[in-house]
Formats: C-alpha cells, structure tokens, sequence
C-alpha cells in the first residue's frame, strides 16, 4: 500500500463515524484516494454523504493517525488487502439493520492474520459483572478451544471477555480483542496489560483510528464484528439487558450460530442466557459442543461418558426378579415369583442370568443378592 492510498485511507476512516455505507459507495466507485480528495473538498453528489462528513472533513489527522500505528508495530486492513476475510463480511448485505454494514478499515496490531482466523474461530462474550461460575466457565471453555486450534474472539472488557483472552493465553492459543475505540487507548485502563499481551501475541482490532474513545454507541457498533469474524457465539453470563445479548443479536442476523451457558435460575448474571436458550440458543457446556459447530464437517463432540451400573443392561424380567430380592436375607425361587409376579419357570431362567452376571449367589437352595456388588 503505498502512501498516498494509506493516508487516503485513513482519513477515510476518521471522516465519518462507521460504519458508513454511502462512503464505501464512493470509495468503490472512484478508489480510496479520489474519495477523500472529494470528501476533503466538499464535492459530492450525496446528500447523505456529505451531511455525514461535513462535521471532520476539514480535520486530516491522517498521518498522525499513521504514526501511531507505525509506533504500535500495526498495519491497516481493507477490502483491498488478501488479510481481509471477505466471507464473513458478505453476510453484511442481507442485514436490516442501521448498522449492518461492513468496516471501511480495520486498524490492526499483532502478528496474528485476520484472514486466517475468521476461519476458524469462536466468540466468548458476557457480562462484566461476572461471577465466579462465569468466569470459570468462560476459561474452561476458551482453554479447551484453543488446544483444538480454534482463536478465540470477544471485546477486551472485564468480566467474561478478560477470563476467556486470559485463558486462550495461558494455553498458547490465538485470541482476537475486538476494541471500541482507538487501538492507542487500552480500554478499560485496568485491562491494559492484557491487551498489550494480545497485541504482542494475537490480534486487536478496531474500526475506529487512534485516539478514538469509547462509547455506549460504539460499543454496540462493535458487537456486530465480534460476531462476523465467529463462527458461532457463546453467550456465558448476561443480564437482562447487556450488550452480549446485543452480540447474539448479530450472530442470528448474520446466519452464525448462537450459544448460551446455563447457570443458576437465582442468578441475575444468567437471566439473559437463559433468555436466549428460550428463544432457541444451542445450550453448551463444555468447548466440544461449540467445536462441532465451528469445526470441519464431522468434527463432533465424543459422547459424553455417563455413570453406568451392572442393572443397565438388564432386561425387564431380569430387573424384577432382582428388585424382588431383600437387601438382606435370602429367598427361594417360589418366593422371588411371588414378589415379582413373574411365572416360576421364568424366574429361574432370569436367577441364572443374574447368577452369571455375578448379580446374585445360589446358596442352600435360596437366592439372595451378591456382597461383591
């Protein structure tokens, strides 16, 4: 990219709060640098382009914004770089909503490519006021994904979105910290060493340039990428209104998969998830689950191993002649027939089966049940 297109770019960027629609437009039809030369100048034909400009376009902080992320080690990412993940932004056109739009730009830092993990990844999303239920589900769950090469995707917050980057950490896996405001600004200031490990190790993202701070409507703006680059979205612990209920949003409107974590019926912090799983959400429990949603075709969850007993294999018969015999004591055939109301000849066959099985002893002419057991 050289540099008279990158500057365009970032000035594109900054020019009109995204996402916005009517400036890809012009950017498709004339290319970045005839773009912002029109947007720099006034010159548009659309009113509700230049309306949505008209407040920055005399602001070119472009090559600011470029020094700091050269400062960061980070590069910027648009639909004309083969890092962008074309696919997951497609989905994009079929979205009624205000902003279901893809990003302009994608200001990036980490070693990580985007294009390589949209293919396989997962988004672990929740409420900041996390319990420790929540946050314990969230690590196990990102641990478990990692070690199956799955990246792990959320928003940098506390609460769920810290415990699943932590854990992918910890397990030497990609995570992908989609930020709502400039990459420079660490948000929440207490998470900045946290995501200076994922900018050094995995990928943080941002649609929005350098100095850019946070807010509500950004935030939502946000979820709608944390959802695209996932193959599904699991909701671990959300309350009645939280903006990872927001995020579940935008992986159904997209045709992604849409997960929630049960929790306790007297916790507030699970409301939303269980919210969800009424509205139809696949309940997980465990990364497995989600891996058969996010994995290859055929790349399905082992069955989950259940306690067993020696009584499971038994047929009818059999398990009333045995329920028929005391904890304690012993019984004759004729008696064992009463108390299951089972013919004799058919109960002799059932007590050598139970024999065999080492269910019950054959003692004196009595039955009674096996010590061993």
């Amino acid at each position: 990219m050289s540099t008279e297109v990158e500057r365009a770019w970032a000035y594109l960027s900054r020019v009109a709060e995204p996402p916005c629609p009517e400036l890809a437009a012009l950017v498709d039809r004339v290319g970045p640098v005839a773009a912002a030369d029109k947007v720099r100048r006034g010159d548009l034909d659309d009113d509700r382009l230049r309306q949505r400009t008209e407040a920055r376009r005399e602001s070119d902080c472009a090559q600011a914004d470029l020094d700091v992320l050269a400062r960061m080690g980070g590069r910027l990412i648009t639909a004309l770089d083969h890092e962008w993940p074309l696919l997951n932004f497609v989905a994009f056109g079929n979205v009624a909503r205000p902003q279901g739009h893809s990003p302009l730009v994608l200001w990036a830092v980490g070693p990580v490519r985007l294009d390589e993990v949209a293919v396989r990844a997962a988004a672990i999303v929740g409420t900041r006021a996390a319990t420790a239920y929540g946050e314990h589900v969230a690590a196990d769950l990102a641990a478990g994904l990692v070690m199956r090469d799955v990246a792990v995707v959320s928003g940098g917050a506390f609460g769920i979105d810290g415990a699943a980057h932590r854990a992918a950490l910890a397990g030497d896996g990609v995570t992908v910290a989609v930020v709502a405001g400039g990459i420079d600004l660490p948000y929440p200031a207490g998470h900045a060493g946290l995501l200076r490990r994922i900018a050094q190790d995995g990928l943080m993202l941002s649609e929005y340039p350098p100095g850019c701070r946070p807010t509500r409507s950004r935030f939502l703006t946000r979820n709608r990428l944390v959802a695209a680059l996932s193959g599904a979205t699991v909701v671990v612990e959300a309350g009645a209104r939280s903006g990872a209920a927001n995020t579940a949003g935008w992986a159904e409107a997209l045709g992604r998969s849409v997960c929630a974590v049960p929790g306790p019926v007297t916790s507030a912090a699970s409301v939303g998830c269980h919210r969800l799983l009424r509205e139809g959400a696949t309940l997980v429990s465990r990364s497995e689950e989600v891996i058969e949603l996010v994995g290859r075709m055929g790349e399905l969850a082992p069955v989950e191993q259940r306690p067993t007993s020696p009584l499971d294999a038994l047929t009818d018969t059999e398990r009333r002649v045995h329920d028929a015999l005391p904890k304690r004591g012993a019984r004759t055939a004729d008696e064992v027939a009463f108390g299951a109301g089972i013919p004799a000849y058919q109960v002799l066959g059932a007590l050598a089966t139970l024999e065999v099985a080492g269910l019950v002893v054959h003692e004196g002419g009595r039955w009674r049940m096996s010590r061993r057991r």
